[in-house]
């Protein structure tokens, strides 16, 4: 199993609200998450950090997560827990306003695969070099994109397209997704919408599937590549592979 992670402040933005990481728990079971903070000065990094740590900091200290049932409740409820930090904090200082991040993660067992998202960072998996979308952006377009009262090809450049319904710290009461996956994948791919925006599903595939790149170097190569079209947001990776020869 390969993996890797990175985050990278773009092109235009003057700092990095991207929180990203992967770790391990001792039962050797897979944690990947992604958070795109907003809000305040400098308060969005404060969000997405909070998130990824909170979360990862427990993660690693389980022993094992149990089945998959109780997996999807640990990762409902530490998520809220994550939700309701996040509001306080907000409440306690006065130039966090707005404060809210978005959350993108998988668990990876040997029994199963989960995602949870909540907000437009994306979940993927990777197979027979075919990237597959799992998760669902909780923003107006794609609302309007599933309702029928927008064209998928006129949301792409729509000037809402980054208007979030979904994130945490925007409500007491957060709604995750949660999503089971088979896991005879090949690999995980999450991302913020800092490399989407910039790269195109395709482009993607055909880096990940180049095989005279190792696995630090695919990530990179789309940082690069997400920079030189722009880099107009904060971009970050999370990738696991080869995940079939666990």
């Amino acid at each position: 199993m390969l993996a890797h992670y990175q985050t990278d402040p773009g092109k235009v933005r003057s700092h990095n609200e991207d929180s990203v990481t992967i770790v391990k728990n001792f039962n050797n079971d897979y944690l990947l998450m992604v958070a795109d903070g907003m809000g305040g000065h400098r308060a969005g990094e404060v969000a997405s950090s909070m998130a990824v740590t909170h979360i990862g900091t427990r993660f690693q200290k389980m022993s094992s997560l149990g089945d998959k049932i109780d997996a999807i409740t640990w990762l409902k409820e530490i998520i809220e827990e994550v939700n309701t930090s996040i509001i306080n904090y907000a409440e306690e200082h006065v130039d966090s306003t707005g404060l809210g991040t978005t959350l993108v993660c998988a668990i990876l067992t040997k029994d199963y695969l989960v995602f949870a998202n909540i907000g437009d960072s994306s979940g993927f998996v990777y197979k027979n070099g075919k990237l597959y979308k799992v998760t669902k952006d909780h923003t107006l377009v794609n609302i309007l994109v599933e309702t029928g009262e927008l064209r998928p090809e006129d949301a792409v450049n729509h000037p809402q397209k980054n208007v979030l319904m979904r994130a945490l710290g925007a409500a007491p009461k957060v709604e995750i997704d949660i999503f089971d996956v088979e896991n005879n994948v090949d690999g995980i791919f999450l991302c913020s919408d800092g490399l989407t925006n910039m790269v195109t599903k395709e482009q993607i595939e055909k880096v990940l599937n180049d095989e005279e790149l190792d696995i630090e170097e695919k990530v990179d190569k789309l940082i690069i590549k997400s920079n030189l079209r722009g880099g107009n947001d904060n971009i970050s990776i999370a990738y696991l592979d080869e995940v079939g020869e666990k």
